[in-house]
């Protein structure tokens, strides 16, 4: 019997997780199926059983259901605790398990992609969920000091107040951070500002820059924002967002089938989907 998969989130039909994970399915035989399911709000709990009651061996959840959906979970991974949101279910035995892949996924874009000291200086961008799983996934890989800067400073404030480890973090505001930005040895853009369409916007004026430095932004819609662009023209090494996406995505295809995926083919896959270059 075909097993099913999918992601849930409201809205839904920009997901290119359906033709990643569907590629996968058929280049290893796995006869699976994977489906973006549009959630009404307030209907979170009715969909969930839904997805039970057609046989579904796990999904993704994507905004605005990442938190929303822990109390209904059987188990919770202690970091999907830490950061108070899960993107990644497994349903096993009757059971739903929750995870959440976006840390570890960015992470392991980073240690692909840049090149980096062994106990960095970092800045993150923003205060948001995306913000939030970056912070406890990486303040766990003992760096110097890890910043957050964000429009509004009582959030970055508070989200830097919840390390859970004796790393040094303070909460700044955007003026701060950009009077402060040679400090850093990484910066991270993780807001959505500098997304299609409003390719133009700037999160933070990296102008100061004037160090060697690196640079990740999360967003992979353009392939380069004016972030990045603006980092590289200072000397910065970058990194977008397609290799988070891609590493989240291959490490919630291991919890579903057991297999370590080809993250090259992922790539490429989302690539063609974006019209971007295939490397």
């Amino acid at each position: 019997m075909k097993k099913l998969f999918g992601v849930i989130g409201n809205p839904i039909g920009h997901s290119i997780s359906p033709q990643m994970h569907n590629d996968l399915f058929a280049y290893y035989g796995i006869d699976a199926h994977y489906h973006p399911f549009l959630v009404e709000k307030g209907k979170l709990s009715e969909a969930i059983q839904g997805l039970k009651s057609l046989g579904a061996a796990g999904f993704n959840v994507t905004v605005p259901f990442k938190t929303e959906i822990i109390p209904l979970l059987d188990w919770v991974d202690p970091l999907a605790l830490e950061i108070g949101a899960v993107n990644t279910v497994l349903i096993k035995e009757g059971s739903l398990l929750g995870y959440n892949t976006d840390g570890p996924g960015f992470l392991k874009s980073l240690e692909e992609e840049l090149q980096m000291p062994e106990r960095p200086s970092i800045l993150i961008i923003g205060a948001g969920g995306a913000a939030r799983a970056i912070f406890f996934t990486l303040e766990k890989t003992r760096p110097v000091v890890i910043d957050i800067c964000n429009r509004s400073l009582e959030k970055a404030k508070s989200l830097s107040g919840e390390a859970k480890t004796n790393v040094l973090s303070r909460g700044l505001s955007l003026e701060e951070a950009e009077n402060r930005v040679n400090e850093y040895d990484l910066i991270i853009q993780t807001t959505t500002v500098g997304m299609y369409p409003n390719i133009d916007r700037l999160p933070l004026n990296p102008g100061g820059l004037n160090k060697p430095f690196s640079a990740a932004d999360i967003i992979y819609n353009p392939y380069e924002t004016e972030f990045l662009k603006q980092c590289k023209l200072r000397g910065g090494s970058t990194v977008n967002g397609v290799g988070m996406f891609v590493y989240q995505g291959a490490l919630a295809f291991e919890l579903w089938t057991g297999i370590k995926p080809d993250s090259g083919r992922m790539r490429n896959t989302v690539l063609k989907q974006l019209g971007g270059t295939i490397c």
